[in-house]
């Protein structure tokens, strides 16, 4: 049996870092005036840091003192020297220092490659000092090298808190100073929590803190002024989401800035507005981001998303219902959708579906079909009963979604037999038409799978909702009966 003395190992090796005597290389450390001189040893730094590896490779021995001489004016002498006993002697103390001051250490740590260590202090960072990094947010992400792969940890710390608590950073003093590659890592972002035209308007600040010579009046400024807010935007604005803002966001808060934009893209913002029926070329349209935080306040659904329901609501309430660009447009969300059933939580019976949803009014159904993940679904705004037949509406509809990410070109379908509009049975689920939608259980299939006879073909409403009338099986399906705010 072996018996491992690295305490005292460890000790000898700061002990050889304290003597003067043996050392064989120089390392210039900081920059005017902090600079410091420390003495080391090739051979420990070799096979520590594989960044101080390659630098001693590359250099040459100074002919005058035999020495070799590196220098390292990124990492101030006091971070160096607790790097140099973290070297020599794998020791590193937390309690020992001020947490910016470890922080230093992190980052010079990544510099030099030091992974053990980089690992641990991200860890420490993440676990125990949350309510320091977000306090401390903007200097943290301009230090943190978004192109390294040795922060990764961190990086993804940096970048969720900047999704989801965007109030963080962008009401904080120092804003501004947020890099640009920071702002567009943050940007970018589907999940961003924030109103578009929010993004909008920090953006230019950040932009006009780039120029602080330019007054913030646009109505004033000469084309050259222009020219230099559109140079330092050139990277943001292809990730503004414009087609997002409404009519009257449009009007106050882009028109005066209309020299910043493309022509062409200016001109199919304008005229995306003034006619519900143009459609521009363009088919990199960025779609509006997914604002979860309004997903819990509006609905908690599993099957689809406050973008889908903004859609659906302008629908019933026929809000430019028949407009190319509804799905881009500002969120419309006049309504609490109140769950009243989920299959995969109570099961996908006709019996559970009458319990629980008879006699009451205003409903929307949602079904995911399996295997193909499009969204199928109706809206009620009368009732639904276990038997009777027929029932009748004048403004029931169905439709269709690729999926829940792609709402870009939905399918809807509005009643055109108004006496027909659904079909009351204790063997059937949500049935819109006669075969329009249709959740159905028969008894005489072979097949035990609850709702057995499901179909989409085109009877009693305008159009059909799917590309095939095969029938489908239900992943999952919700009911939600929707009160106005």
């Amino acid at each position: 049996m072996s018996i491992e003395f690295f305490s005292k190992l460890s000790q000898n090796y700061v002990e050889i870092l304290e003597d003067n005597d043996y050392y064989d290389i120089t390392i210039e450390v900081g920059e005017d005036p902090d600079v410091k001189i420390f003495r080391a040893h090739m051979i420990i730094l070799r096979i520590r840091s594989p960044f101080l590896r390659r630098a001693l490779t590359s250099e040459k021995k100074n002919d005058s003192n035999n020495l070799t001489h590196i220098k390292l004016p990124n990492i101030s002498p006091e971070t160096f020297q607790i790097i140099l006993k973290y070297l020599y002697g794998g020791i590193f103390s937390l309690h020992e220092y001020d947490t910016i001051d470890v922080f230093k250490v992190l980052i010079a740590a990544e510099e030099l490659l030091l992974q053990e260590l980089v690992d641990y202090l991200q860890n420490y960072f993440i676990e125990n000092q949350t309510e320091w990094m977000e306090k401390h947010f903007i200097e943290l992400t301009n230090q943190i090298s978004f192109k390294s792969n040795n922060l990764l940890e961190l990086q993804q710390f940096c970048t969720n808190l900047m999704a989801k608590s965007p109030e963080k950073i962008f009401k904080s003093f120092d804003f501004t100073s947020l890099s640009e590659k920071s702002l567009i890592l943050l940007i970018k972002r589907d999940d961003l929590q924030m109103k578009e035209v929010e993004i909008w308007e920090h953006i230019l600040k950040w932009g006009l803190k780039r120029n602080e010579n330019l007054i913030p009046d646009p109505d004033i400024w000469t084309d050259n002024d222009f020219k230099m807010i559109k140079d330092t935007l050139k990277n943001c604005l292809p990730l503004i989401r414009f087609y997002s803002l409404s009519s009257e966001e449009f009007v106050k808060k882009i028109r005066p800035y209309r020299k910043l934009f493309n022509q062409q893209l200016y001109e199919n913002l304008l005229n995306s507005y003034l006619d519900p029926n143009f459609e521009p070329k363009d088919n990199n349209i960025l779609i509006p981001r997914n604002l979860i935080l309004l997903d819990e306040e509006i609905i908690e659904s599993k099957i689809i998303n406050i973008n889908i329901i903004s859609i659906i609501s302008r629908w019933i309430d026929r809000v430019d219902f028949n407009s190319k660009f509804s799905y881009l447009r500002e969120l419309y969300l006049p309504y609490k959708f109140n769950l009243l059933l989920r299959g995969s939580q109570v099961g996908f019976t006709p019996e559970k579906f009458h319990k629980l949803c008879d006699n009451k009014s205003n409903t929307i159904t949602f079904i995911k079909v399996r295997g193909t993940g499009e969204i199928l679904g109706g809206y009620n705004p009368s009732i639904w009963k276990t038997s009777g037949g027929w029932g009748q509406s004048l403004d029931s509809f169905i439709f269709s979604f690729k999926s829940k990410d792609n709402f870009k070109d939905p399918f809807l379908s509005r009643v055109k037999n108004m006496n027909k509009a659904f079909y009351y049975c204790n063997n059937h689920g949500p049935s819109f038409g006669d075969t329009d939608l249709r959740l159905k259980y028969s008894w005489l299939s072979e097949s035990t799978i609850p709702f057995n006879e499901n179909i989409c073909k085109q009877v009693d409403y305008e159009k059909s909702i799917r590309d095939t009338e095969d029938n489908f099986y239900v992943e999952d399906y919700e009911v939600f009966q929707i009160k106005r705010k």
